[in-house]
């Protein structure tokens, strides 16, 4: 097998939120949770914070926060702290974005990747995200990216519609057919406080028949994202993934390191696992 990359983000590329705990929406699965665990910044602090950052040996950051009522990450409301930080550092950025159209170019061009969550069905961004949008806006987004040389990454969450497999593998099918070189899989954290904090975790198994689908159908490098259960799932799952043939895995358990290296050639990598 080809070697494995291992990321571990959160020592040198942490997560930076630009609407502190806010965000318009209340997803399912998400509830605003997520948002807790970044780093909070304003206008003013961004490219003071980036800087030192730089200094103190880090190597980029996720740029995130909540979605605005246009359903976009504010990020062109920081197009200038943005353009001053890949000016005056060497920190990569890779963003979450929202709905972005063409008048968000501008500062696109000095995003290294964007992170897209991506659903392939109507009824389930409809049930999860309670927006009125359809995959055909999700794909305006990927065209838009791909089209004027944005590197993007897509995310697909295992699980989304309440801990059931189904759409995962249509959107897999719709992605293959776009220049992307790297798919993320993520998996349904049944997290406390949101709707889906009773759902079940998915099974093991049944998330893996998604992972070895994607690696049948994508030609490009396969990555398990940061956002999977933990403890003996995350131990089980990351085993089996491993030996299904991706190309990279987000923060797997120590031992599950160890493990691999008898296996495949690992590289330890400290950034998101799209960088």
């Amino acid at each position: 097998m080809k070697k494995l990359k291992v990321y571990i983000p959160g020592i040198k590329f942490p997560s930076i939120s630009v609407t502190g705990e806010y965000c318009y929406l209340n997803c399912a699965h998400c509830g605003r949770h997520y948002l807790k665990g970044m780093l909070k910044v304003t206008r003013k602090s961004l490219l003071e914070r980036c800087m030192e950052m730089e200094k103190e040996g880090y190597t980029g950051c996720l740029l995130s926060g909540g979605m605005d009522s246009r359903l976009k990450v504010p990020l062109d409301k920081f197009k200038d702290e943005i353009k001053a930080i890949k000016e005056k550092t060497k920190l990569k950025i890779n963003a979450h974005v929202g709905f972005v159209d063409e008048s968000d170019l501008e500062w696109l061009k000095y995003i290294d990747v964007v992170s897209l969550d991506f659903v392939g069905d109507n009824e389930v961004i409809k049930r999860v995200y309670k927006i009125d949008k359809k995959v055909e806006d999700y794909l305006r987004v990927l065209d838009l990216l791909t089209e004027n040389g944005i590197r993007v990454a897509p995310h697909i969450t295992i699980g989304l519609d309440f801990g059931k497999v189904h759409w995962e593998f249509k959107a897999i099918d719709i992605l293959v057919n776009y220049p992307i070189d790297v798919l993320v899989l993520d998996v349904l954290i049944p997290t406390p406080g949101t709707e889906m904090a009773n759902v079940p975790k998915v099974p093991v198994d049944e998330a893996i028949r998604v992972v070895k689908y994607a690696r049948e159908k994508f030609s490009g490098e396969l990555s398990i994202g940061c956002m999977r259960p933990f403890g003996e799932w995350r131990v089980k799952f990351d085993r089996e993934a491993i030996l299904a043939g991706v190309d990279r895995i987000t923060n797997p358990p120590r031992k599950i390191i160890e493990w691999a290296k008898k296996i495949r050639d690992v590289e330890i990598i400290y950034e998101c696992c799209v960088m």
